[in-house]
């Protein structure tokens, strides 16, 4: 299916940021475009707001006084919903309120020409539900572009259940052709990104509602060791507390309250106190040109052992620490079988995320990206380890030139249960149809910057570990949120049975 040709005027109904940033690609696509807004004045506002962009570019990134010129030739913003008839494409970026949108589309419906694709960039309403009242809902998807557009590539391409496969193929061909990186998916809650994502978000503020650690703490372990661009807590501030509490909560009810979708009790109360992050001056953190950012809880330097044993072989993840202990001249000692662990001087083992001999004294280590290039490991000890061994594991990382954070007795730590959740979550959407695997670590690491997609990440762990750290988890947290999904527990059988083969 080809694309939208670029002599096709594409209309964007809807002038505030995002239908502005979508107005913007389309426009330095070489489509004419429409821009329609509701309120009186407004789109002729946001197309000069547009076009001072555009002349930030030619100043600051190189664009041509010409292209510019051109650009600008092609931006009309309208008055009535009748001046788009021409349009080969209307993407819709008004108020998530699912009235209003099918109101908009019955009445844009006989106004359009009969191959008009028609469009709504819903992060988190049923484009099912949009289109439904539509005489021809074949035509009608879902663009679900990310802020802010003309800078972050992804677009999820969603199929409601009546969209036509030649609709849906050429909306990704023309996205494809704007530069951009579409993702088909199915029309489910939260699509793919705020699907998937949720974990990263709901494991944090576990964490912190349990005090195992403070915000600042968290979001280190998770930037430093974990590869994050940002921490749960410094992201929602950004994105806005009662924007990501109301998407978060939008997907637990429409999976009608699945405990794994439970939203954050921490973070609601943060949205009634009007505590919403950067646009409020403060939310996790506090905001402005007087506020202090609070420092990550790092340990104090300790003496590292002259001698650990590892017993045993090391999860996958963590097979490089043996070779990076010695080289900073730390004697191992090993032993042959055991559950895959070192032993620190006092006999407590030194585990990755989870004891799986089920000891009562144990020290955790948290998973890293790399352990090679991480600069921050956390420590999750239970209560019962000795004081001297946490103090020896905290040495150990520190003369693999980590800092460490010890965090409280925290089960699976925060990346390794951060992680072992987005994996279960990735293979679950893969499994349902959601998207196909591809897509969906595509979508993850475009739309929120993952360093890696969760899927590979998951399967470079091993699907049978992820498993089992979610059985220790479901064992530690009873009810269902940490049950590992179908889809994870296929890919782990069939791990098993090829190792046996």
């Amino acid at each position: 299916m080809t694309a939208l040709q670029p002599d096709r005027a594409v209309a964007v109904v809807g002038a505030g940021t995002m239908g502005q940033g979508i107005a913007q690609v389309a426009l330095l696509a070489g489509h004419p475009v429409l821009l329609y807004d509701a309120m009186e004045g407004r789109a002729a506002k946001a197309a000069g707001a547009i076009l001072d962009r555009l002349e930030r570019r030619v100043a600051r990134d190189g664009m041509s006084a010409a292209d510019r010129d051109a650009a600008a030739a092609r931006l009309r913003p309208v008055e009535t919903l009748a001046q788009l008839a021409g349009a080969g494409l209307v993407i819709e970026a008004i108020v998530e309120q699912l009235p209003v949108k099918q109101k908009l589309f019955a009445e844009l419906e006989p106004v359009v020409g009969p191959d008009c694709l028609l469009a709504t960039n819903t992060s988190s309403l049923s484009v099912t539900a949009i289109g439904g009242a539509l005489r021809r809902p074949g035509r009608f998807l879902g663009l679900h572009f990310f802020n802010p557009a003309p800078v972050l590539p992804l677009v999820e391409v969603v199929r409601g259940f009546a969209t036509e496969e030649a609709a849906a193929e050429r909306a990704r061909a023309t996205l494809a052709a704007w530069g951009k990186a579409p993702v088909r998916c199915a029309d489910t809650p939260g699509f793919v990104v705020n699907r998937v994502a949720r974990p990263f978000y709901a494991e944090a503020f576990r964490v912190y509602e349990e005090r195992g650690a403070d915000p600042a703490t968290i979001d280190a372990v998770l930037r430093e060791s974990g590869g994050f661009a940002m921490g749960p807590f410094e992201l929602t501030d950004l994105i806005g507390q009662d924007v990501n509490e109301a998407v978060t909560r939008s997907v637990y009810e429409a999976f009608s309250h699945d405990r794994k979708f439970t939203p954050s009790l921490a973070q609601r109360r943060l949205v009634e106190a009007g505590l919403l992050g950067r646009k409020s001056g403060r939310g996790w953190y506090r905001h402005g040109a007087d506020a202090v950012r609070p420092e990550p809880h790092t340990a104090e330097p300790c003496q590292a052992p002259a001698a650990v044993t590892l017993s045993g072989t090391l999860p996958a993840a963590a097979a490089v620490l043996p070779e990076l202990i010695e080289a900073a001249g730390i004697e191992i000692r090993r032993e042959d079988g055991g559950f895959g662990q070192l032993v620190l001087p006092g006999g407590t083992p030194l585990v990755l995320a989870f004891d799986e001999a089920g000891g009562d004294s144990v020290v955790r280590f948290d998973l890293a990206l790399d352990y090679r290039t991480c600069t921050r490991v956390a420590l999750a000890p239970s209560v019962t380890a000795p004081a001297a061994d946490v103090a020896a594991a905290t040495g150990l990382f520190q003369a693999l030139g980590k800092k460490v954070s010890v965090l409280g007795d925290v089960p699976g730590a925060v990346v390794a249960r951060t992680v072992a959740m987005l994996a279960d979550f990735a293979e679950d959407a893969v499994g349902r149809g959601v998207a196909d695997e591809a897509d969906v670590d595509t979508a993850m690491r475009l739309g929120v910057n993952y360093p890696r997609g969760p899927l590979e990440w998951g399967r470079s762990l091993g699907p049978s570990w992820v498993c089992r750290l979610l059985r220790h988890l479901e064992a530690q947290y009873p009810g269902g949120r940490y049950a590992a999904g179908q889809a994870l527990r296929r890919r782990a059988a069939a791990e098993r049975s090829l190792l046996q083969s």
